[in-house]
């Protein structure tokens, strides 16, 4: 179903105090100008007409004309009123033309039809209404059909001139709105990705914190718990559990501080991300989880010798760090079999497995275990993990492997 857009109200902006003030100087100067040059007109006819009477019609039309310009602050809330009381005006007063082409001009801004056709046919009346007066009031001025034909055509040609700034003006106006409207929303918007980024980025960082502190933290409390609840250590095996404590501590901090100088770096920073081990850093990573006293194996038979992207071994590596910190968090003690593989143009597979230590202990995944699905989907590929047929607890990713 079509609109009628006669229907729709056009917003009208509020004028600045200037742009207020000159439309009536306008239209004060435009109608003393006609009042001025038809009361010459006037006292120029024959004298038929007594100069009494012609002093009276010249101060009616005067007073007319300063009561149309009193209208015109009221021509933006009645719109259509202010435009036909005016026009009607003009019948007998030349010194409210100057009114009736601003509030006509007014009107038009609105671009309703309906309007501009019922001012359209009172302009009609009134020049026709005008043309009698003047006709019957100064018997003397030359009333030929080739004037009255003039005067017609002059009259449609004001208004449509007029009507067509109207439309113009309103025209230019819903335009400026709209751009004005189209740089707020384009600043909104700008607001709103700099926010999704800027969280995006908290994420990142965040992640990418777990994954650094979470290896080393956790080893620091299974050293420290062997401490608390072991008596039986010698005092070589206390210094050396104490010794390990202290150096992944440091390690922590060590890593922590890339992380945050990287921060601090800011934009200026370019090309410079946190630490990002890859693949070739897991024999360190596996020698370390075998110092806690972890029983790791690692299967890589089905590994081709080829190296893998850059990003992929990064995923790759974040994947089998988080899993190891899980099984020492969750299962202490037990063995831990790690399994790669695949190579380019497939997919590269890994496996952690080790088993669960009481029936009741499922290991929910925590907040790591959720990173490392985020990481593998943006990579591509999937991640799963839960407890197997055979009862051990396993994380399984299926990452790909471009050629």
């Amino acid at each position: 179903m079509a609109l009628d857009t006669d229907l729709l109200p056009q917003p009208q902006s509020a004028l600045s105090r200037w742009s207020s003030v000159w439309r009536y100087l306008l239209a004060a100067g435009v109608g003393l100008i006609a009042w001025g040059v038809t009361s010459a007109e006037h006292l120029s006819v024959s004298p038929a007409v007594a100069e009494e009477v012609a002093g009276a019609l010249i101060v009616v039309d005067l007073v007319l004309g300063a009561m149309t310009v009193c209208l015109l602050p009221l021509r933006r809330r009645y719109p259509l009123a202010v435009a036909s009381m005016t026009t009607i005006a003009t019948t007998v007063s030349s010194a409210s033309i100057g009114a009736a082409t601003i509030a006509l001009v007014s009107l038009a801004t609105w671009r309703r039809r309906s309007w501009v056709v019922v001012i359209g046919v009172l302009w009609l009346v009134a020049s026709v209404g005008s043309e009698a007066y003047y006709r019957a009031a100064f018997p003397g001025r030359d009333n030929s059909g080739y004037l009255v034909l003039v005067a017609f055509i002059v009259g449609v040609t004001y208004f449509a001139a007029a009507v067509s700034t109207g439309y113009y003006i309103g025209t230019r106006r819903e335009l400026l709105a709209s751009l004005r409207e189209q740089v707020a929303t384009a600043e909104r918007e700008r607001e709103l990705a700099t926010e999704r980024s800027r969280d995006a980025e908290r994420t990142r960082i965040a992640r990418e914190m777990h994954d650094v502190l979470a290896h080393r933290i956790s080893l620091v409390a299974l050293h420290a718990g062997a401490l608390a609840y072991r008596d039986d250590l010698t005092r070589d095996e206390t210094r050396e559990t104490a010794q390990t404590i202290q150096s992944n501590a440091q390690l922590a901090l060590s890593e922590l501080r890339q992380v945050l100088g990287v921060l601090r770096a800011g934009a200026g920073a370019v090309g410079i991300e946190p630490p990002q081990p890859t693949l070739a850093e897991l024999p360190a990573l596996l020698a370390d989880a075998r110092e806690a006293g972890s029983d790791v194996d690692l299967d890589t038979t089905g590994l081709t010798k080829d190296p893998a992207p850059q990003t992929l071994s990064r995923t790759s590596f974040r994947i089998v760090q988080e899993a190891l910190t899980n099984a020492r968090k969750h299962a202490p003690g037990e063995p831990v079999s790690v399994r790669l593989a695949g190579g380019p143009g497939a997919q590269l597979e890994i496996e952690v497995r080790n088993p669960v230590r009481t029936p009741s202990d499922g290991q929910r995944g925590g907040v790591g275990l959720a990173g490392l699905a985020e990481r593998a989907e943006l990579a591509g590929g999937e991640l799963e993990h839960g407890i197997g047929p055979d009862g051990a607890f396993v994380v399984g990713a299926r990452l790909p492997w471009p050629a």
